[in-house]
């Protein structure tokens, strides 16, 4: 495991597409310098391209804490709840493991805003977790308290999308 990298917390969010594409490509730049990384997505079950295309590559373990269905913010299912839950349980043990030079938690900020995990435990996780780990954070509505205790906050601007045009999601694209 490659110790240079320093153990900083990023944060990707807005109302734009590409937070997980990001946060994708910063898990390629690490694997591509032998760091090993491990990326949850939360709230996600569906074969997206990256779980297809990465599930072979050495020092990548890319996990789910979610089903292909929408997750309603007023009434979320108590499934939604478990298993945003056990993925975040799962996620702590990563992060503190020492296996890991940087942890990648997909959409954690929007299972935080829907309820699904609590604030306060990501929160603190982030604070104790190892000098040299370094985590992204990704997903819309970033908390003003991870924002304050970020390294780095990148916000991804919706100007335009195209299905404001009717395009349907299609693979390689949304998933």
């Amino acid at each position: 495991m490659a110790k240079e990298l320093p153990g900083l917390i990023m944060v990707f969010t807005g109302d734009g597409k590409g937070k997980t594409t990001a946060a994708v490509g910063q898990a390629m730049r690490a694997l591509g310098h032998g760091y090993a990384v491990f990326m949850i997505h939360f709230m996600k079950g569906r074969d997206y391209g990256e779980f297809l295309s990465t599930g072979n590559m050495p020092n990548l373990t890319l996990v789910r804490a979610g089903r292909d269905d929408f997750v309603n913010r007023e009434d979320p299912d108590p499934v939604d709840v478990e298993l945003a839950r056990e993925g975040f349980a799962r996620a702590e043990k990563a992060v503190m493991s020492g296996g890991f030079d940087l942890v990648i938690l997909d959409e954690i900020n929007v299972a935080v805003d829907y309820g699904l995990i609590e604030e306060a435990r990501l929160l603190e996780l982030l604070k104790n977790k190892p000098e040299n780990v370094a985590v992204v954070l990704t997903g819309r509505n970033a908390s003003p308290e991870l924002v304050k205790m970020a390294d780095m906050v990148s916000e991804v601007l919706a100007i335009k999308h195209h299905y404001e045009c009717g395009a349907d999601c299609c693979k390689g694209i949304e998933f």
